[in-house]
């Protein structure tokens, strides 16, 4: 509503191609306030999601924001969704808050589908997570962050894929 729109997201995400493709699609008339909130993923991998670290790394981020009137904070990091109860508790209801972790859902499942590889059974299937990091030390946070357990496994990245390639080169 009011034109202007704080970014929570990395350094990495900030200077990549798709960012820049994205602020210039949907952001012409709009304000943005970009912060890295330096700190922030260690502190959320390390399970402390609530404590005075990450509250005071939200808090050096978001209070310049509001100061210029943001009414809307996009979450452009996979990490940062877990601090969104802090991220709120600092803003108060006033602000809204985007995480584009549904969206990316219902986009993994069109491409499931599309591939034909969607687990077409309807009973629920196990969990099994991956992780390009410490595959133990992920299997120590899932508790805290996903309050669940599960079969974690290390991966490796071989080859990015662009938006638009056909997964279908790469059966891997």
């Amino acid at each position: 509503h009011t034109g202007k729109v704080g970014v929570l997201a990395t350094p990495t995400t900030f200077s990549g191609d798709l960012y820049a493709s994205v602020v210039e699609r949907f952001a012409k008339n709009v304000e943005i306030f970009q912060d890295t909130c330096p700190g922030l993923v260690e502190s959320i991998e390390t399970g402390d999601i609530q404590g005075n670290e990450p509250r005071q790394i939200l808090e050096k981020a978001l209070h310049p924001m509001l100061a210029e009137g943001i009414d809307t904070i996009v979450m452009g990091c996979t990490h940062y969704p877990f601090v969104i109860p802090l991220i709120q508790s600092i803003t108060g209801p006033e602000v809204r808050i985007i995480d584009p972790a549904p969206a990316i859902a219902r986009q993994t499942q069109r491409l499931l589908e599309r591939y034909q590889i969607l687990n077409p059974q309807q009973e629920t299937g196990c969990l099994q997570y991956f992780t390009s990091d410490d595959a133990q030390k992920f299997t120590a946070l899932l508790p805290v962050l996903l309050g669940q357990k599960g079969s974690v496994e290390k991966v490796y990245w071989k080859e990015v894929l662009t938006l638009g390639e056909n997964l279908a080169n790469y059966p891997e």
